[in-house]
């Protein structure tokens, strides 16, 4: 019976063999994405585990081995961080961090291979002076969280180290930051990212699940009939289901072989994608044998499910498949999910809970509920479409259309369904992340915020700098103007309101603004906002910037006034500098100056700078979210391509009918093209529009933010796919042609 099974399958006309490849397609891109899904699962493993050693300073300690100082800190250089790490051994038993063979003396250090290339294009007093000493080494992979990673390791000696603050530790950590007790602030949120990725993996493997399972209904009557006339000579159900498994396996291993083939081929590109933050090495990319079993077995099971469930019709008696009636129409009930999950999303606002495990219970049910509620509601939006459609209806094709939609929107909805999980995913995504940076975002590269670099002097490093300790920053070509905040010698400056939001709204924040400067020295500046009317002394942030960085609509900023005698500001001890500059170059040579002559405490940086970290990863989850929508629409497509050709297959005697009696052909065109237009865009319609609620239920209940639409370029994007869709569908409109001649019309 197996033979016999593999020979209807392999050679029993181009029907079935065009099934077979759009199936082994289809399997083949759902392996694809499902091994990239869990190859980037493991490679957040495998890169956050290289993480492990840079939180040194929490390790255990072991009393056999000699004590090793160990300071790290974090420096930048055009934005990009630099990680540095200070160290100095006690004793020839001191341990070793991973990727040096032996600790660096006074005077040497160990760089990263990206640092190295750096050190040795960038002028040296833009960077490379900064670090005492001379290269000794390369810092080996088993280190490097990424192959972009900009880190150094810098011999110092034991009392340079004391001075500087740092600690004796006995054990280089090599726990990852994910299994990390407490303490272990470098690394990865792996839990995070796990959501993040399986969420990830959903909306990409959904359509294509809903493609393999639209491809296994091709010619789905044929097929039943075929089956029932074996039923009718003799043949079991068990042989029925035995032939029907063996062509859905055959077709499921040939799609996971070139699945794999796929993922290996792709795999040095989905390494650059660096969607931590930073890019992974190839070989991250690795799959477990659970792994790889898990989808070579289940893949093809899966597909034998799927044909059983496609094909059950024909199980119940040989002459099942004649009974035809009308679907049972689906009820208003299917929308108690969606009304639910909007209900609890809405009833989170001013009731957010205080943890966080508390709010991601909260948030991730009420759109879990959302989606749940989309998927069942379907076939219902689907049915009050197409009755609509029908009841407006001015000519047959639009007539037809509208009939047939409603008579079975179930199977309208299900070639479409995958596009749901995707859009809704992706304008959630959307629009939380273009809400969040429009707030909070990484400000603008011409902004004070990214060209001004500050140096905090905090009352807990130790007794402030005079004025003669500054170095001539304002000799560097390229400084617009070197500015000392002092201490503020009042307690409790006035409360800010931020963005001059109402002191009763919840955007209103009180502020410690631990620095003064003279209304005349901020008038000079210019670029670093003004004072009240009337003012003398302004109570401003170490940084001069403080909120502004937070509001990207303006330059102008108002601080409040400080109750200070204008002649009293320069007898406070200085509290920061503040450099303004006009090029990247004089921003990091002034920054280079300022680390020597102030090498304790945290380094010099920018606002932006910081900004720039949350920002960066913000428009990675972006990436992800374009990545989701512009793979599923055109998959989507496929779907709606394939139960259009199965429907014409199907209907071909019907529609060669229609045409016998007069109906022209582009009429049926017409009715194929408005049968698969109105599910596709009252999906995506639907779909983005509940995902921007959602988002904006969130952001209110979370942030207290309100919904900012998105640019014009994920509209575009949205067209596009769309319009990809729709193209692939239009490509199997000639088919119609060929199958509704006169002679499909005869008696078969």
């Amino acid at each position: 019976m197996i033979r016999f099974a593999l020979r209807l399958a392999l050679v029993s006309g181009r029907e079935a063999a065009t099934r077979l490849v759009i199936i082994a397609a289809a399997v083949a891109l759902g392996v694809g994405m499902l091994l990239s899904t869990l190859a980037g699962m493991n490679a957040v493993d495998a890169q956050n585990q290289r993480y492990a050693w840079l939180n040194t300073a929490v390790a255990s300690p072991d009393p056999s081995a000699d004590p090793l100082w160990w300071l790290i800190r974090e420096d930048y250089h055009h934005g990009e961080s630099i990680g540095r790490v200070e160290v100095a051994a006690t004793g020839p038993d001191a341990p070793v961090p991973p990727g040096i063979p032996r600790l660096p003396g006074p005077g040497e250090y160990y760089v990263s291979p990206a640092l190295g290339e750096l050190l040795r294009t960038t002028p040296a007093a833009q960077l490379g002076d900064r670090f005492p000493g001379h290269q000794v080494g390369t810092i080996g992979r088993v280190a490097l969280p990424s192959p972009d990673s900009l880190l150094i390791v810098i011999g110092r000696t034991p009392t340079d180290l004391e001075h500087l603050g740092a600690r004796q530790v006995t054990r280089i950590m090599a726990t990852s930051p994910s299994g990390c007790p407490s303490g272990c602030y470098v690394g990865i949120n792996h839990d995070g990212m796990a959501l993040v990725l399986s969420v990830v993996a959903t909306a990409l493997l959904f359509p294509v699940l809903i493609f393999i399972g639209t491809a296994t209904r091709l010619a789905a009557t044929r097929r039943e009939q075929r089956f029932a006339a074996m039923r009718l000579v003799g043949a079991t159900p068990r042989q029925v289901s035995l032939i029907s498994a063996v062509e859905s396996t055959l077709a499921a291993a040939a799609g996971t072989v070139v699945g794999f083939g796929l993922f290996l081929a792709f795999r040095p590109a989905l390494a650059a994608i660096p969607f931590t933050g930073e890019s992974f090495f190839t070989a991250d990319l690795s799959l477990t044998p659970v792994d790889v079993l898990a989808v070579a077995l289940g893949i093809p099971l899966g597909a034998v499910v799927a044909s059983w469930l496609a094909l059950r019709r024909v199980q119940i008696s040989p002459l099942g498949v004649a009974r035809r009636v009308t679907p049972k129409p689906p009820r208003a009930w299917r929308l108690i999910p969606l009304v639910a999950g909007l209900a609890e999303l809405t009833y989170f606002i001013g009731r957010r809970p205080p943890t966080t495990n508390g709010q991601l219970t909260a948030y991730l049910s009420g759109f879990l509920l959302i989606l749940t509620g989309l998927l069942l509601a379907g076939p219902w939006l689907t049915m009050l479409g197409a009755r609509l459609l029908a009841g407006r209806a001015s000519r047959p094709a639009t007539l037809i259309a509208g009939r047939r939609l409603a008579d079975n929107p179930k199977a309208a909805f299900r070639s479409v369904s995958g596009l749901i999980v995707a859009l809704f995913v992706t304008s959630v995504a959307t629009g939380t992340i273009t809400t969040y940076v429009a707030n909070r975002g990484e400000p603008r590269t011409d902004s004070v915020a990214a060209t001004s670099l500050s140096k905090w002097f905090p009352p807990e490093d130790g007794p402030a700098p005079t004025a003669d300790q500054i170095p001539a920053l304002a000799t560097i070509p390229g400084v617009r103007s070197v500015t000392l905040v002092r201490a503020n010698p009042v307690d409790q400056p006035p409360p800010l309101e931020v963005r001059q939001q109402p002191t009763d709204s919840a955007a209103f924040q009180p502020w410690w603004w631990p620095g003064v400067i003279t209304c005349a020295e901020l008038d000079r500046l210019a670029v670093f906002g003004s004072c009240p009317a009337g003012a003398q002394v302004a109570a401003v942030a170490d940084d001069l910037i403080g909120e502004r960085a937070r509001d990207l609509t303006a330059d102008s900023y108002v601080w409040p006034a400080a109750d200070a005698d204008p002649a009293e500001v320069d007898r406070q001890p200085i509290r920061s500098v503040v450099v303004n500059t006009t090029s990247r170059a004089a921003f990091e040579q002034a920054r280079t100056m300022l680390i020597n002559a102030f090498p304790t405490g945290r380094f010099p940086s920018s606002t932006a700078e910081w900004e720039a970290d949350s920002a960066r990863l913000m428009r990675q989850f972006q990436q992800l979210a374009n990545v989701i929508m512009l793979a599923s629409l055109p998959i989507a497509g496929c779907s709606l391509a394939v139960s259009v050709a199965g429907g014409l297959s199907d209907r071909k005697r019907p529609f060669s009918m229609l045409r016998l009696t007069g109906v022209q052909l582009r009429t049926l065109r017409r009715v194929v093209a408005l049968e698969t237009v109105v599910p596709l865009l009252l999906v995506a319609a639907v779909a983005i529009g509940m995902g921007f609620l959602a988002a904006h239920l969130f952001l209110r209940a979370q942030l207290h933010y309100t919904l900012i639409p998105p640019d014009l370029p994920f509209y575009l994007m949205v067209a596009g796919g769309l319009a990809a869709s729709l193209g692939i569908v239009a490509a199997t409109l000639p088919l119609l042609r060929r199958i509704t001649g006169p002679e499909a019309a005869r008696n078969e």
